[in-house]
């Protein structure tokens, strides 16, 4: 993997390869770019970029509490280096959050359209809000996270595939849950925090790009109600369910996924192909 200085000396490793439209690629909260191994088949028709978030795989963790924000600007910083025009972003979980972050910012114009797999605008449940997790919910998360994690990630990771999970999915699931708990349990749990603070429901009317809400029939996480929100609350969104799948629907139906991703892509304008910078 490639390697890009941020500002704050963090190291965060990326992937940038094919042509064509940008695919930014954001994972989920404990996972890292190779949870995207099944879309790099799309590089023969697009450009690649595949990012392991702060905190995250081979990037560095940080040497202060890390923020959605602080994720959010680390990819701000290599699309402007890269020179990324007319981009989808994809984000998947976490990574939606990381996503709607950068659509509320400068970068915005960076991209053409945005995929959210599988996420809330507002994790915590509070008074007219159902949408996410309860308190007792997350709560339950934080002390997971701070007392055993080696124990919460590996059922994470096993928990975000449909139940039970599929005879040729296991040894997938348990890879996810290997990878799930490699992660270091103070970065994780200061970008938990984060993810239960946040609140991006007042953003959503202001981002135009055209939305892709992608659906996992069987997700754990977020009911049908949540994508419901996000189309309605979107001014240009629609939704897509995959039967099959729970809260990761690019591992669980990889081809389906990489499938929908072009059809998306086939109806956003066309753009010039961009040149990459390299550091």
């Amino acid at each position: 993997m490639q390697q890009f200085r941020a500002s704050d000396g963090t190291a965060i490793a990326y992937e940038d390869v094919g042509e064509g439209r940008p695919l930014v690629l954001l994972h989920g909260l404990m996972a890292h770019s190779g949870f995207f191994a099944r879309q790099r088949e799309l590089a023969s028709e697009f450009r690649l970029v595949n990012v392991d978030l702060r905190g995250h795989g081979a990037s560095s963790i940080d040497r202060k509490a890390a923020t959605i924000a602080d994720l959010a600007r680390d990819i701000d910083d290599i699309a402007a280096a890269l020179d990324l025009h007319g981009a989808i972003g994809i984000g998947w979980s976490l990574g939606a959050s990381v996503l709607w972050e950068l659509l509320g910012g400068p970068a915005a114009d960076r991209f053409a359209g945005a995929v959210i797999v599988d996420m809330t605008p507002r994790v915590l449940n509070e008074d007219g809000w159902e949408l996410g997790l309860s308190q007792d919910a997350c709560d339950a998360r934080t002390q997971a996270i701070r007392s055993d994690f080696t124990a919460f990630a590996q059922n994470a990771g096993q928990a975000i595939f449909a139940q039970p999970v599929r005879p040729e999915l296991r040894q997938l699931a348990e890879w996810a849950g290997a990878e799930f708990a490699r992660n270091d349990p103070a970065a994780i749990d200061s970008i938990w925090s984060s993810l239960v603070e946040a609140d991006y429901r007042p953003a959503l009317p202001s981002i135009h790009q055209p939305t892709l809400i992608v659906r996992g029939a069987q997700s754990q996480l977020y009911g049908p109600g949540t994508a419901e929100h996000l189309a309605t609350a979107l001014p240009n969104a629609r939704c897509v369910r995959f039967d099959h799948s729970g809260h990761a629907p690019q591992l669980e139906q990889p081809d389906l996924f990489n499938r929908t991703i072009r059809n998306f892509a086939a109806g956003l304008p066309q753009i010039r192909e961009q040149q990459a910078t390299a550091f």
